[in-house]
């Protein structure tokens, strides 16, 4: 059994050592995808800022990848009772990465599918 909380730092601890701890950006928000000026459909950077501290940061890089995670909660959950609310995916996915890649040209394609997990009693994840 995996557990998110235990296997987490061991992940996090291996990927500090192999890039260094230096080339590690944390609680930076990234609100723009730069363009890249010689190729109109490659992406070269990325612009956010520091959640924390007054800080700006433009990243500046070979191969860029998107991945903020999907759109929680956009639909009224099916769930009563204790169960209402709860999400089996990050409250914090918003649906960014979407806007960020239409508006670098990307084509988004088969938004009309749900993921929808099998409910069980007093569960509130997926199964299988």
């Amino acid at each position: 059994m995996i557990n998110g909380e235990s296997y987490k730092p061991i992940i996090a601890e291996a990927a500090k050592m192999a890039v260094g701890e230096e080339n590690i950006y944390e609680r930076v928000f990234i609100f723009e995808l730069l363009k890249d000026k010689n190729d109109p459909n490659a992406v070269a950077g990325a612009v956010g800022f520091s959640v924390r501290e007054p800080k700006f940061y433009v990243f500046k890089a070979k191969a860029v990848l998107l991945a903020t995670g999907g759109a929680t909660l956009l639909f009224r959950p099916r769930s009563t009772g204790e169960a209402a609310g709860r999400t089996w995916y990050a409250i914090f996915d918003t649906g960014s990465g979407y806007y960020m890649g239409l508006k670098a040209g990307a084509m988004l394609s088969q938004f009309e599918h749900r993921f929808i997990p099998f409910r069980f009693k007093d569960g509130y994840g997926p199964v299988g």
